[in-house]
């Protein structure tokens, strides 16, 4: 079988750099995976694209979690956010627009496709969401979206594949489907013969620690979960060259 590309989902520019060295295709830039992936820092891409300016780094644009529907002042951001990153070096831009009902927003796609233009589109999770994947696909097709990143509207891959086969049956190469969502280290190759496709979305993190919070842990800066402050999830090379091996990249 051929070999797959490995896209990495990355929480920062220290993930996206260990990423590249452990020999991934290609990340996704994101900040706060804990809420399933924000907006990273203009910073963030540039300090990646000075380390490694031939990587392909596509930036989520994501304003905040809980949804996909935005008000005004948040769609006008996403727009910014995505001309900004493009400036500073995007590959692409990886985004998602619901309405209210969870159909396909096509009026606010079409607009971030034309601020895209000739770099790659893809069309996040929220197709996962969305009350038909078909009928979803279809509009994306239409608008001409590159790629769909989707779990096959399950928790994790391995539990979407007879829709994930039928999202890409029903694609039939007008639209790359790119699976994604708990893939990991044990069930990587068995997504791959189970699906053929050519790329493979996955979060690889171990827990680092930093002890610098921890002279008063009563503290937390976070919202009603509480993880503890002295340590956070990072990306190791060995992991992703793990990985990568595995899929015979």
């Amino acid at each position: 079988m051929k070999a797959v590309t490995l896209e990495i989902c990355c929480g920062s520019a220290a993930d996206a750099l260990a990423a590249w060295k452990g020999g991934a295709g290609r990340v996704e830039l994101n900040s706060d995976l804990f809420h399933g992936g924000l907006t990273p820092t203009a910073g963030a891409l540039r300090v990646v694209k000075r380390a490694a300016p031939a990587l392909q780094v596509m930036c989520m644009v994501r304003p905040r979690e809980g949804g996909f529907c935005y008000t005004d002042t948040e769609y006008a951001v996403m727009l910014e956010d995505a001309r900004l990153l493009l400036e500073n070096g995007a590959d692409g831009i990886v985004f998602g627009f619901l309405r209210p009902d969870g159909t396909v927003d096509e009026d606010r796609c079409r607009a971030m496709l034309a601020c895209i233009g000739a770099k790659q589109s893809v069309f996040h999770r929220a197709i996962d969401v969305t009350p038909d994947p078909l009928a979803a696909l279809d509009t994306l097709i239409g608008l001409g979206v590159d790629r769909v990143l989707t779990s096959g509207q399950s928790p994790t891959v391995p539990e979407g594949i007879a829709t994930l086969r039928a999202m890409i049956a029903h694609a039939a190469g007008r639209i790359e489907i790119l699976p994604g969502g708990g893939v990991t280290m044990e069930n990587a190759a068995w997504c791959r013969e189970q699906l053929g496709v050519p790329t493979l979305h996955a979060a690889i993190h171990r827990t680092a620690y930093d002890r610098s919070a921890m002279g008063n842990p009563a503290i937390y800066f976070g919202g009603a979960v509480y993880p503890p402050e002295d340590r956070y999830a990072l990306t190791f090379p060995e992991d992703v060259a793990a990985l990568a091996a595995r899929l015979g990249e």
